[in-house]
């Protein structure tokens, strides 16, 4: 990060970003750039160590929403132990985690069939709330079911919903995340959701960056409803960074960083903390120096004009979808 970038307040809570361990509780994902941005050997105690060095970097940032999954690897078991060494710390840290994924890759970024596997079920729940418990010594503060899409028996199953409302009742804020073309349609599907009369969900956690847009507007809903509105991939998996951010699809992104000195990935994650819907925007840094990078979002609010100016970046969310879904892991 340029010397000339501002910093964030030191020692003031950041409460619109959080910190995501998708990229680091594993050795394979689909970010660009991993061989750059991870120890080589990738060994779980090497990405051990890297968690922990992002976590002390973001609580003294002033970071204070942790986001992990049971599919990513090792990432609660990290953050767990993390928490478990720093008591003070560990006391005003919110942790959301994720289930109905189960990681398959046995630690390997090649020669595997799949990498997680999707099961909406409630035994994938009672086993993976369980696990969790365990490794975080408590329920997580919020606990969502991971990729909806408008076809997951998440949204229909009675058995799952009475699950999940009794772990409302124990004080977890239930919600889902969703990926795909049809992220508005879950999340509609989603807030119709009741037990008993009443709402079931109360969280969401979506993609949304400025090349996918569209589920912007059920968003807004949920926010209406009262739920709590996560923003992750902002950076769209390392397309809006600087190092990838340099075709005519992102041309008016370059602009806007060399008018303003900020950084393309402190932009794109100013354009999400930006949306009067979004309530927190995770951060997907995999070292040190791009969670710096990524919190100077902090100090370059967008204008209008300048939302106007980055509008023309979204496209059809078909197309957004199928490049992603051509990202290799790595």
């Amino acid at each position: 990060m340029s010397a000339a970038v501002p910093t964030p307040p030191a020692g003031a809570p950041i409460t619109r970003f959080g910190l995501g361990t998708a990229a680091v509780g594993r050795p394979g994902y689909i970010n660009l750039g991993r061989d750059a941005d991870l120890p080589a050997g990738r060994s779980v105690e090497a990405l051990r160590r890297r968690t922990h060095e992002l976590l002390d970097a973001a609580y003294a940032a002033g970071v204070r929403y942790v986001d992990t999954a049971r599919s990513y690897g090792r990432a609660e078991e990290f953050v767990a132990q993390w928490l478990a060494e720093h008591p003070r710390e560990a006391a005003d840290t919110v942790v959301g985690s994720k289930w109905g994924y189960t990681y398959t890759a046995g630690w390997r970024t090649s020669g595997v069939a799949a990498h997680e596997v999707k099961e909406h079920s409630t035994a994938v729940f009672d086993r993976q709330v369980k696990e969790t418990r365990a490794l975080l010594g408590r329920h997580p503060d919020v606990y969502l079911v991971h990729s909806v899409t408008p076809d997951s028996p998440a949204l229909t199953d009675p058995a799952l919903h009475g699950r999940l409302a009794e772990l409302a009742a124990d004080g977890v804020r239930v919600g889902l995340s969703t990926s795909g073309p049809d992220q508005a349609d879950a999340i509609r599907a989603a807030l119709a959701v009741t037990v008993d009369g009443q709402p079931l969900f109360a969280a969401v956690q979506s993609t949304w960056n400025l090349l996918e847009t569209s589920a912007a507007p059920a968003l807004a809903e949920a926010h209406d409803a009262g739920w709590l509105v996560v923003v992750k991939e902002a950076m769209a998996n390392g397309r809006l960074a600087d190092r990838n951010a340099t075709g005519p699809d992102t041309a008016a992104l370059r602009a806007l960083a060399t008018r303003t000195g900020a950084t393309c990935d402190a932009l794109a994650l100013a354009a999400a903390a930006a949306q009067p819907w979004a309530g927190l925007v995770l951060s997907g840094a995999a070292t040190p120096a791009q969670l710096a990078s990524n919190l100077t979002a902090v100090v370059h609010p967008l204008t209008p004009d300048d939302l106007a100016a980055l509008a023309p970046l979204a496209g059809p969310a078909g197309e957004y979808w199928r490049a992603r879904a051509g990202l290799v892991w790595s």
